[in-house]
C-alpha cells in the first residue's frame, strides 16, 4: 500500500516544521552551554541550566498527547514553534551584570519554556507518522526512521550552527537571528500545511494518557535508561572535558575550542541521525516480523553496553590525561552513537507498532515523557558525576544505565 498524496504532503510539511525547530534547538543548547562555561559556571551549574528543560518536557509529554487528541495535531505543532520563538527572544533580556543565581534562574525558566516547545513539536510529528504512514511493506518503520533520523542530523547541524554563531556574532546576535528565521518558517508552514491530520475530539479524557499496555510501559522504562545513558556524558561531561583539553586559555584558543567541540557534537548527532534513518535497511526490517524486531532490540541493547564500559575503564586507567585518550574517546563515542541510533530507531518503531490509532497521541506522549525523564536524570548525573569523579564516572554511569535498559527490553512481548 502506498501513502495517499494528501498524507504524503502533510508528512512533508510536518517534517519541514520539525527540522526547523530542531535546528534552533540544537543551536540553542550549544549557545547556552558554551556561553555560560565561558563565563565560569561549574559543571553542576551548567547542568542546572538544562534541568527545567527536561522537567518541562516530562510534564508536556504527559499532557500534550491529550491536548493533541482534544485540539488536533496541527495546533500542538504550531504552539511548539511559537513558544520556541518566544523563548529565543526572552534570552535577549539576559544581563551580564546579574548575579550567578539570577542568571541561572532566568535561563532555567527560559529553557523550561523551550522544553515545552520541543516536546509539543516532537509529539505532534511522531504521532502524525503513525496516522499518515503506509500500513504495510515496512512503511511505518521507514517513515519513522526517516523523520527521526533526519531530525537528529538537523539537530547535529544545529550544534555546529550554535558554536559558529557564538564565535562570530555573539550570544545576542545568534538568538535574534534564530528567532527571526523560525518565525518565517512558522508562517510558511502555517500557510502551506495541507489537510490530512486529525483535528481532535471533544471526548478525549486526560486519564487515558496513562497507558494500560504492558509493552508501552516496559518500552517507556527502557527509554528512560537509554537516553539517560547518553546524556550522562553528552550534556556536560564530554563538552567540558574537551574544552579543557583543546583550549589553551586564550580568547583565540577558546574560539577554536568552540568550533572543535561543536564539530564533534554535530558530527556525533549527524552520524546518529544517518544510522537511525538507515536502520530499516540495515536491519532488513521489511523482511522481519514484530517478534523478530523485538529480538533485535534485545541484542542491540546488550551490544551497546560494552562501549561505555570499555571507555570508562580506559579513561580511569589513563588518569584522564593520556595523549591517546582523546582519539580513543572520539572513536569510541562515535561507535556508541551508531549503536545507540539502532536502539533508538527500534524503540521509535516499536512504540508506534504497540499503539492503537485512536490512542496514538497519548501513548506517544507517555513514551516521550519517559524519554524526557531519562534526559533529566542523565543531565543531572552528567554534572554531578563529572564534578565528583570526572569523565570516567560519567561513562561508567552510562554503562550501568544501558544495562538496565537492556533488562527492560528483554521483557517485551509481541503484541
Amino acid at each position: 500500500m502506498t501513502a495517499r498524496p494528501e498524507g504524503l504532503s502533510a508528512y512533508i510539511a510536518v517534517t519541514a516544521a520539525y527540522w526547523a525547530f530542531m535546528l534552533t534547538d540544537g543551536a540553542l543548547r550549544m549557545l547556552v552551554l558554551l556561553h555560560f562555561h565561558d563565563l565560569g559556571f561549574s559543571p553542576i551549574q551548567l547542568a542546572y541550566l538544562f534541568v527545567l528543560y527536561e522537567v518541562a518536557g516530562m510534564v508536556t509529554n504527559l499532557s500534550a498527547g491529550w491536548i493533541a487528541a482534544r485540539f488536533g495535531l496541527t495546533s500542538t505543532l504550531y504552539a511548539g514553534l511559537g513558544l520556541q520563538i518566544m523563548a529565543l527572544l526572552a534570552l535577549t533580556a539576559l544581563d551580564p551584570a546579574w548575579s550567578v543565581t539570577a542568571s541561572v534562574a532566568f535561563v532555567m525558566a527560559v529553557q523550561g519554556a523551550s522544553g515545552v516547545a520541543k516536546d509539543l513539536a516532537k509529539m505532534s510529528s511522531k504521532s502524525a507518522v503513525k496516522l499518515l504512514a503506509p500500513k504495510d511493506g515496512g512503511g511505518l518503520f521507514r517513515w519513522t526512521a526517516a523523520l527521526t533520523g533526519s531530525k537528529n542530523a538537523v539537530k547535529g547541524l544545529g550544534f555546529l550552527l550554535g558554536t559558529a554563531l557564538l564565535a562570530t556574532t555573539g550570544f545576542l546576535g545568534a538568538v535574534l537571528g534564530m528567532a527571526a528565521v523560525l518565525a518565517a518558517i512558522l508562517i510558511a508552514v502555517f500557510l502551506a500545511m495541507p489537510p490530512g491530520l486529525p483535528r481532535g475530539t471533544k471526548g478525549a479524557k486526560f486519564a487515558e494518557v496513562f497507558s494500560r499496555s504492558s509493552n508501552v510501559n516496559i518500552l517507556s522504562l527502557a527509554r528512560v535508561f537509554l537516553f539517560g545513558a547518553r546524556d550522562v556524558w553528552f550534556v556536560v561531561g564530554i563538552p567540558i572535558y574537551f574544552s579543557g583539553v583543546l583550549s589553551d586559555g586564550t580568547a583565540a584558543g577558546d574560539r577554536a575550542a568552540f568550533f572543535l567541540i561543536g564539530g564533534f557534537m554535530a558530527g556525533w548527532i549527524i552520524l546518529y541521525g544517518a544510522v537511525q534513518a538507515s536502520a530499516p535497511r540495515l536491519l532488513g526490517a521489511s523482511r522481519k516480523s514484530e517478534a523478530e524486531l523485538i529480538g533485535t532490540a534485545r541484542t542491540a541493547a546488550l551490544a551497546l553496553f560494552v562501549l561505555p564500559a570499555l571507555l570508562a575503564l580506559a579513561t580511569y586507567l589513563s588518569g584522564g590525561a593520556a595523549a591517546w585518550l582523546t582519539a580513543t574517546l572520539i572513536a569510541g563515542l562515535l561507535a556508541f552513537g551508531a549503536l545507540f541510533a539502532v536502539n533508538s530507531s527500534l524503540h521509535s518503531y516499536l512504540i508506534l507498532a504497540f499503539s492503537k490509532d485512536e490512542q496514538v497521541t497519548m501513548d506517544v506522549g507517555f513514551y516521550y515523557m519517559a524519554n524526557a525523564g531519562g534526559r533529566l536524570i542523565g543531565t543531572v548525573l552528567s554534572g554531578a558525576t563529572y564534578q565528583i569523579g570526572g569523565l570516567w564516572l560519567c561513562l561508567a554511569t552510562a554503562a550501568a544505565m544501558v544495562a538496565v535498559s537492556a533488562l527492560a527490553v528483554g521483557r517485551l512481548k509481541p503484541a
